[in-house]
């Protein structure tokens, strides 16, 4: 499974890329503004110059038509960039437009398996389901990733299952479980994946007893 970074800093992403750990990237509006540089395009840029492997830059427009030129002008930015196309009638459109031309789409905000269905039927190179605002309203979000993975498979769709609003590890965990492609993981739960309380335990442990022996010479 591959690991994509949620976020928008720079340098959390070089930090997460230097361990081995970021395959790519995806941002929102809501990430790009955390960041406070109002040129997007440039910061986008300067992401795909580091990481060099997918980006997902998120249209703003509503309606199809607008879209598909500002999907065209993000994907003029870097061969690394995939365009994040929300999944609505509209963006319907514009997936199967831009897909038709070659530029990869990730269509975000997938809450069932009939948008993953016609998202993949338009060209989509990835769709997100976002397990987590599942969760918060009471559904199973990898519930919904399990179906969409069985869906793909049963028809042989090449549309990569990008797991998002990934929450906790276990969320991490069990998309691997499930044979996501990918999971989206924000900088602070990839730092949290490493974590174990006994590995903690063992490690003082080890450091106690060597500062015993180097004190008994």
């Amino acid at each position: 499974m591959k690991f994509f970074i949620d976020t928008a800093n720079l340098e959390a992403i070089k930090e997460i890329k230097a361990m081995g750990m970021c395959d790519g990237v995806t941002t929102n509006p809501s990430l790009m503004a955390k960041e406070g540089d109002k040129d997007t395009n440039a910061l986008l840029k300067r992401i795909c110059d580091v990481v060099q492997g997918p980006v997902s830059g998120e249209v703003t427009a509503l309606d199809a038509e607008g879209m598909i030129a500002e999907g065209k002008k993000l994907a003029a930015l870097s061969e690394y960039i995939v365009v994040k196309i929300p999944t609505t009638f509209e963006g319907l459109k514009a997936t199967a437009a831009l897909a038709a031309e070659g530029i990869p789409v990730n269509a975000t905000l997938i809450f069932s398996v009939n948008q993953a269905l016609l998202m993949a039927k338009a060209g989509a190179s990835y769709v997100s389901p976002f397990v987590g605002r599942l969760d918060d309203v009471g559904e199973d979000g990898m519930q919904l990733v399990s179906d969409i993975v069985e869906v793909y498979e049963q028809y042989g769709y090449e549309t990569e299952v990008l797991v998002a609003s990934v929450r906790h590890p276990m969320h991490v965990v069990d998309s691997a479980l499930l044979g996501a492609d990918v999971a989206t993981i924000p900088p602070e739960i990839i730092k949290k994946l490493v974590a174990h309380p006994l590995t903690d335990k063992g490690l003082a442990a080890f450091m106690s007893d060597w500062e015993k022996l180097q004190g008994g010479k």
